[in-house]
């Protein structure tokens, strides 16, 4: 179907136009489009994905490798108590829209971040701050309420990012930041685009322009890859069609891992689930390499607790809720549940969407019935994360670091736990490494043993892109596509 025959003379002009200039201009392939462009205003990953490190930075930021290195600020120091962080910026940096970049704007940025009546989705990042000062226009001094060895850590967050005054107000539909692309334009329910920017204070990006399509059905961005429409997926929704991909010189699959600790939430405060029988028995109805195996085609490592398996600190936990079907039904039994049914929220991402279909079927056998509702991705954060109107949804958590949430009682699955919130209150302020191990695997212990959600699996990264892109990231330390680095190969 995909076999043309080309004429010599195109064949010809083709090489010519390669042999001239290599290309610069990419399409990226997205699954979900995101609700809007400003990262410190919605909890959406798809923002981040089209925005960190292209349109916006940080004082800090993530690195490939997931190590957090200098962005906006050169360097930074640290007081001996920990409570001081003075952080030193760049010299010449500007907005896109030529105004210089400086001290007063990253207290603006921080300050409106912690602000009570702040709508930033990790407005917890920010918590810990009691002031920030500006003694000069490249030094900016954060006071803590309390030592934090994590804050550079937090400060590379997309949530983190610094916007002017000025222009903060339209970064959800026209978004003025300092990196190396500005804003070009966004056709709603198809693309984004972005184009280089020429006074980019750091090393100037090899592509000219990029282009964001959305395309959330997987046999769309199948046949898009394809027909060549799309450059790179570096998501890819469709897994089961990544063999032909693997065995056509033409592109390249690149598996890596992420931050997205994907889960079958639990609304704690919809009875019966704030009963620990009742989550401990839908944890025990879930086969999760079932899911994994069904929904992902085998791509992904089951998860016992919300943390990644890949991190020095993992424990493996799975065991502890393993698939066990008549332990799932003694324990319904036990809580005086003979005919429950709950209603399961289904997001767009194939994850969500096949995942749920399979744990629904697993939840019937164990006598549990769920009524279905295949939400779009909006509604899902109106709905279930704001809202807090459901009884169960499957999220991927693509957050680097993120146990922390279980600390929060108003966070969307309302698990509250005074014994969690002070182990998190602990790490806040713990510095050395094997105290910070200790405190990580305790809590993921206490989630664990309290069955707070279903924990499925960690996603995987499966990319595909062209053979001749270079530099796109093979994991995925915080949900981004940074373009920074991807060039043609000549």
């Amino acid at each position: 179907m995909f076999n043309r025959l080309f004429p010599c003379t195109a064949i010809l002009v083709m090489a010519a136009a390669g042999a001239s200039a290599a290309q610069d201009d990419i399409t990226i392939g997205m699954v979900l489009e995101p609700p809007n462009l400003d990262p410190t205003g919605g909890a959406a990953a798809a923002i981040d994905e089209i925005v960190y490190a292209n349109i916006f930075e940080g004082l800090t930021r993530f690195a490939p490798d997931g190590s957090v290195v200098p962005g906006l600020a050169e360097s930074w120091d640290v007081s001996e108590d920990g409570l001081t962080y003075t952080f030193h910026l760049r010299e010449g940096v500007g907005f896109h829209d030529g105004s210089v970049m400086d001290g007063e704007d990253v207290k603006f940025s921080l300050d409106r971040a912690r602000a009570e009546d702040s709508t930033n989705a990790q407005k917890a990042l920010f918590a810990g701050i009691g002031e920030v000062a500006v003694p000069d226009p490249l030094t900016v001094v954060v006071t803590l309420a309390s030592p934090d060895g994590a804050f550079p850590f937090k400060m590379a967050w997309g949530d983190a990012v610094i916007l002017a005054p000025e222009t903060a107000a339209q970064a959800a539909t026209a978004p003025v930041g300092t990196g190396p692309f500005v804003f070009e334009n966004w056709v709603q329910g198809a693309s984004v685009k972005i184009a280089r920017h020429d006074g980019y204070w750091g090393p100037a990006p090899a592509l000219a322009s990029a282009t964001f399509r959305f395309i959330s059905d997987p046999n769309a961005a199948f046949a898009a890859m394809m027909a060549g429409d799309v450059d790179a997926f570096p998501i890819y929704p469709a897994p089961e069609t990544l063999a032909q991909f693997e065995a056509n010189p033409m592109f390249r699959v690149i598996v890596g891992t992420t931050e997205g600790e994907t889960i079958l939430a639990m609304n704690h405060k919809s009875p019966p689930l704030d009963d620990v029988r009742v989550r401990e028995a839908i944890a025990h109805a879930i086969n999760r390499q079932e899911i994994i195996d069904g929904a992902m085609f085998g791509y992904g490592t089951p998860i016992g607790s919300h943390f990644p398996p890949h991190n020095p600190a993992y424990i493996d936990l799975t065991a502890q809720s393993d698939h066990d079907p008549e332990r799932a039904k003694e324990l319904l039994a036990e809580a005086g549940q003979t005919d429950l049914k709950l209603r399961l929220a289904l997001p767009p991402p194939p994850y969500a969407r096949r995942g749920g279909e399979i744990v629904a079927a697993q939840l019937r056998q164990v006598g549990i019935e769920t009524e279905i509702s295949n939400v779009e991705w909006a509604q899902w954060l109106e709905q279930v994360f704001k809202g807090k109107d459901f009884d169960l949804t499957i999220v991927s958590h693509v957050e680097p670091a993120d146990i922390n949430i279980y600390a929060r009682p108003d966070y969307y699955f309302q698990y509250d736990n005074p014994d969690f919130q002070a182990l998190m209150a602990q790490l806040d302020v713990a510095a050395d490494p094997l105290k910070r191990t200790e405190l990580e695997q305790a809590a993921q212990k206490m989630i664990a043993d309290d069955y707070v959600n279903g924990f499925l699996f960690q996603l995987a990264k499966t990319g595909v892109a062209k053979s001749g892109i270079e530099g796109l990231w093979e994991n995925s330390p915080t949900p981004a596509n940074d373009l920074s680095a991807v060039r043609w190969s000549e």
